[in-house]
């Protein structure tokens, strides 16, 4: 079954103040106010173009028929074939998926790559599942949404709950059902059957470049730099990592079973992240654990929310303690908090900008995919880091030109980018 519409969701829609698409929705009025781009393409990118509901029956292990509910909210394609991750997890639903779906367009544009936004999942508690039937509720999901998806239409990746095998068993499927290897058809797979190397460490990659600079902006010295990671799984260690292997000091991480704490620094590469080993940061042995919400109320230079959306809101945002904020998930800040953050005078680095690095390279692995031709791991390093410091001096320059937030000055890019193209192409009639 295939349920779809063409104006699904709309700016007045019930949705909780906090949610991806309230949140969405606010942002994207806030940065209208500081673009010179037609009433009408503003109103027009409130909705996404289409989102499509499936059902998705599978065979359990013993024999047992479930079915789950799946998405894809596809939100433009002005710039390109939609793009944006699948995700199994049990809050997956339409509405946060043309949430996220809203986000991806912005961060396409933000990067200046050909793509617009999309966004997808499974309502499903992946870990209730084993091996044989994630593959099984994967491949169905393919067939499900087969007409929605391909290579110049709309390339899923990976999201929570899913990853490189995930993808893998997407192309395979869809690959199957067109009767010729298309490995095009989702980035994020393993790179001995067409994906690119560096993709999975690319998000939290990103996260540590944008880092480096902010701070570099604003005169701050990295090795003087003290760093909370908070969400340590591919986002939050590569960060981590990444800007430890550079001088900072990471002294705090977390995840859903509590959080470590060293004054003196952390060694990152020996903290299991999510992937390595679920919820294992606690069994690092450091002088302080914490729980997990308290990480966020310690006194550090750089706080980096790389879990999940909607962590910091106007409950908590006046005891964060940190200097700065990098959002390393998607949607971490709630616009309440985000307006304390403002009054307070705590820049927040937008989820657009410093997570980029995932789009990025998928980006980079469609192109090879096309070509047939592999990048090296330095190759997609170098190409990564000049696309990031472009995206960042574009995003600073309107930053300091117009006087705004962070986050409004990256959606004016964004959206200048997007008003562009929409105006160029027209309306069909």
């Amino acid at each position: 079954m295939v349920f779809e519409t063409t104006s699904a969701g709309d700016d007045g829609i019930d949705e909780p103040d906090d949610s991806a698409l309230a949140t969405a929705l606010h942002q994207l009025n806030t940065a209208a106010e500081y673009v010179d781009v037609d009433e009408g393409v503003i109103e027009r990118l409130k909705r996404p173009t289409r989102v499509t509901q499936v059902t998705v029956p599978i065979e359990r292990d013993d024999g047992t028929i479930e079915t789950y509910t799946g998405y894809r909210a596809q939100h433009d394609d002005v710039r390109g074939p939609y793009k944006g991750g699948i995700r199994y997890h049990p809050d997956v639903s339409a509405e946060e998926s043309v949430g996220l779906a809203m986000w991806m367009t912005w961060k396409c544009a933000v990067m200046d790559l050909p793509f617009g936004g999309a966004k997808g999942g499974i309502v499903v508690d992946p870990y209730d599942l084993s091996k044989r039937e994630t593959e099984r509720l994967t491949r169905r999901f393919t067939e499900e949404i087969r007409d929605v998806i391909g290579p110049t239409v709309d390339i899923p990746a990976p999201d929570m709950g899913t990853g490189p095998e995930t993808m893998g068993w997407m192309m395979d499927a869809y690959s199957m059902l067109r009767g010729e290897t298309i490995p095009g058809v989702v980035t994020g797979k393993p790179p001995v059957i067409g994906g690119s190397e560096g993709r999975e460490g690319a998000p939290g990659r990103s996260v540590a470049i944008i880092t480096r600079e902010f701070l570099e902006y604003q005169g701050r010295d990295l090795d003087d730099t003290t760093v909370a990671v908070q969400g340590y799984g591919s986002v939050g260690a590569n960060a981590a990592r990444a800007l430890d292997d550079w001088g900072a000091n990471v002294v705090a991480a977390s995840d859903m079973g509590g959080a470590v704490y060293d004054a003196d620094g952390l060694d990152t590469h020996a903290i299991p992240s999510y992937d390595e080993e679920p919820n294992a940061v606690t069994s690092y042995d450091a002088p302080r654990t914490l729980d997990s919400d308290a990480l966020f109320e310690l006194d550090v230079d750089v706080l980096i929310p790389a879990a999940i959306g909607g962590v910091l809101t106007d409950d908590n945002a006046d005891d964060v303690e940190a200097d700065i904020i990098v959002e390393g998930a998607n949607g971490p800040t709630t616009t309440g908090a985000d307006e304390i953050f403002a009054e307070r005078g705590i820049p927040v680095v937008p989820d657009i900008l410093a997570n980029a690095g995932g789009v990025t390279v998928s980006y980079f692995e469609w192109l090879q995919d096309i070509n047939r031709r592999q990048w090296t791991l330095d190759r997609v390093h170098d190409e990564l880091e000049t696309h990031m410091l472009s995206a960042w001096d574009e995003v600073r320059e309107v930053y300091e030109d117009k006087d705004l937030t962070w986050r409004e000055a990256a959606y004016v890019v964004a959206l200048q980018r997007i008003g562009e193209a929409k105006t160029m192409r027209g309306l069909w009639p």
